[in-house]
């Protein structure tokens, strides 16, 4: 069974982006940095979101991520699904930080209730059966449009999205060159998908 144990970020300074998402969004288990200096150019190709309670949530995090140093790609708003927006942290990674309810039930807790990897795919349907044959199993799936897996007890849960449709909903041109930046941890063995992501081994994934 593949499952997603750990996302490590590369970046050009890990003790800084460790502070920033430390500061930002209270992340510190779920994240690993390592140094790279490896080029990459527009969009990486992936995003990452905190999904919340409540719009209150929603306001108290982009506001930290934003005092730490964060650039806003898509400002808070309602829409017909909820509330939310997107940053750019300063190492370049996208964040999304939405909640599907309208209204505030109670006190701001900082709490999210799922830390979703979207990767931006060409072709839906063949990462998928990709997926599929290393073990995930799909939650939710939309055609060729969007796939949910199961997140199981993994702290992260992966999604694959239409690369165009992502970059949009991030606020950002589709277009990029070079690395992502981003390595997910959790294969057995490791391997790269379709679209170029890298799955490394865990201690855990290699004891199971």
């Amino acid at each position: 069974m593949t499952s997603i144990e750990s996302i490590t970020l590369e970046v050009a300074d890990p003790a800084a982006a460790e502070r920033f998402y430390s500061a930002a969004f209270g992340l510190d288990t779920q994240l690993r940095f390592r140094a790279s200096q490896e080029p990459s150019t527009g969009f990486r190709g992936f995003t990452l979101s905190l999904t919340v309670a409540q719009p209150a949530d929603v306001d108290s995090l982009i506001g930290t991520a934003l005092d730490a140093g964060a650039t806003t790609l898509k400002p808070v708003t309602k829409s017909l699904w909820g509330y939310g927006g997107s940053v750019r942290a300063p190492d370049g990674t996208i964040w999304k930080i939405a909640t599907s309810a309208k209204k505030n039930t109670g006190p701001v807790t900082r709490k999210f209730d799922a830390l979703v990897l979207l990767l931006g795919v060409a072709d839906v349907a063949a990462s998928k059966k990709f997926y599929l044959d290393h073990g995930l199993t799909v939650g939710k799936s939309f055609g060729r449009v969007y796939v949910e897996f199961e997140a199981g007890s993994s702290p992260v849960k992966l999604a694959l999205y239409r690369r165009r449709a992502l970059a949009k909903d991030a606020g950002v041109a589709p277009d990029g060159t070079g690395s992502h930046r981003i390595a997910v941890g959790g294969a057995a063995e490791p391997f790269t998908d379709p679209d170029g992501f890298a799955w490394e081994t865990t201690a855990s994934a290699h004891l199971s």
